[in-house]
């Protein structure tokens, strides 16, 4: 960290960072419950719907209590299409993580989940999509992007060399 930040600055810069990491580490448990809640349920899209009902019934209350006012629903529809994929990309990533995770285990998900969400961060911003500030693609960016694709195949390695080790362990123990 930068020394030169006063107590305030850092505050305001680490609580932002600290926010984003909770919220993250939500999401596994998000994944592993849901798909608990697939198999319980019969089926991995009804716990999509159950989870997306969730999520209403805790959010309504909160936007009352906060008097957020009602939406302007004309403004949005005058908007561009992608204002609305963002439902479209939810029910993806929760049907991904309903099937996968169990297949996968929740490290591995989120692993490939993370590799995935940052290469198209890397593109949104370098084309500003979404309207969104433009930032460049550069060597820096790519190398860490790399790093993290790196990563996700190392974890992807462990994953199955710890698996092929469980296995010749059960195999030697019968």
């Amino acid at each position: 960290m930068n020394a030169s930040l006063s107590p305030q600055m850092s505050a305001s810069v680490l609580l932002p960072l600290f926010i984003a990491m909770v919220a993250g580490a939500a999401v596994p448990f998000q994944a592993g419950s849901n798909a608990a809640l697939g198999r319980t349920l019969g089926h991995p899209l009804w716990a999509t719907v159950a989870s997306l009902l969730v999520s209403l019934i805790v959010v309504v209350p909160v936007l009352v209590g906060m008097r957020a006012g009602w939406p302007n629903l004309a403004a949005a529809a005058r908007g561009p299409w992608w204002l609305w994929i963002g439902g479209v990309a939810g029910v993806a990533y929760m049907t991904a993580a309903l099937v996968l995770t169990p297949r996968l285990g929740a490290a591995s998900f989120i692993v490939c989940v993370i590799a995935g969400q940052v290469v198209a961060s890397l593109i949104i911003d370098h084309f500003g999509l979404m309207g969104l500030m433009t930032k460049p693609v550069n060597l820096t960016r790519v190398a860490g992007v790399a790093l993290i694709v790196a990563g996700m195949l190392v974890v992807q390695w462990g994953t199955k060399a710890a698996a092929t080790s469980a296995a010749a362990a059960r195999a030697v123990g019968t």
